[in-house]
């Protein structure tokens, strides 16, 4: 059985790249999440995945010359399906951007799929950097969603005067971090720290009516995250 290294160095070899719009394309990108879901990332090679997609592991080769560049199409995927969401949510909530952008934050950092991502771009500097780049983009869209709702150079709350980008640091990264610590049991403060931001966030832009929310503190009756969490396909 061929190792990893050398599955990768004799798909370097294929030159030829099929369609991104191919129907086979998407299908084993699909068989890729799942595989990922189940198993993690290390059990998706040239031979496991044209196994489990049901063709021969040069036509794989032939979509994806290296073992990167699936993972990397991956999570371009992931990642346009998530700035779907993302563009969706603000389109009906511009009124509501904080707690629109809180609630897509905890769906993605509970997202299964994604902590997969990271946690193979840990070992890989190409699949790190698509997603930064990633990340970049839904940041901008963020930005861009506060900007509109409170002005470019808003500083918010009285007592903390936060600009709109370490808000939004906050609206992104409190989430995966509380999920993080959750994932190996830890849990101390997580409510407490939740209900603060909300609070914080009701101060900035009151709203009528609360109810719980997955952290066990209060928030709007708008909160809807499970409705709203991207699927992957074939799930």
């Amino acid at each position: 059985m061929r190792s990893r290294s050398n599955e990768e160095t004799m798909a370097s070899s294929t030159r030829r790249v099929g369609a991104e719009t191919s129907k086979t394309r998407d299908t084993l990108l699909n068989c890729v999440e799942q595989m990922m879901l189940a198993e993690g990332y290390a059990s998706v090679t040239y031979r496991a995945l044209a196994a489990k997609a049901g063709v021969t592991p040069s036509l794989v080769q032939y979509y994806f010359p290296t073992l990167d560049d699936i993972f990397i199409a991956a999570i371009r995927r992931y990642s346009e399906r998530n700035i779907a969401q993302l563009n969706k949510v603000l389109a009906e909530r511009a009124d509501d951007p904080l707690r629109a952008l809180w609630e897509y934050s905890w769906d993605e950092a509970t997202g299964a799929l994604m902590t997969e991502f990271m946690a193979l771009g840990n070992h890989r500097k190409n699949i790190r950097s698509e997603i930064a780049s990633a990340t970049r983009k839904v940041r901008k869209i963020q930005l861009d969603a506060l900007s509109a709702k409170f002005g470019k150079d808003a500083r918010l709350g009285a007592e903390f005067d936060l600009s709109l980008p370490a808000l939004q640091l906050l609206l992104s990264g409190l989430p995966k971090l509380l999920n993080l610590e959750a994932g190996v049991g830890v849990k101390t403060a997580h409510h407490e720290m939740a209900a603060a931001f909300e609070r914080y966030m009701d101060a900035l832009q009151p709203t009528a009516g609360t109810a719980e929310t997955k952290t066990g503190a209060k928030s709007t009756p708008q909160r809807k995250s499970a409705a709203h969490r991207p699927k992957s396909p074939g799930h």
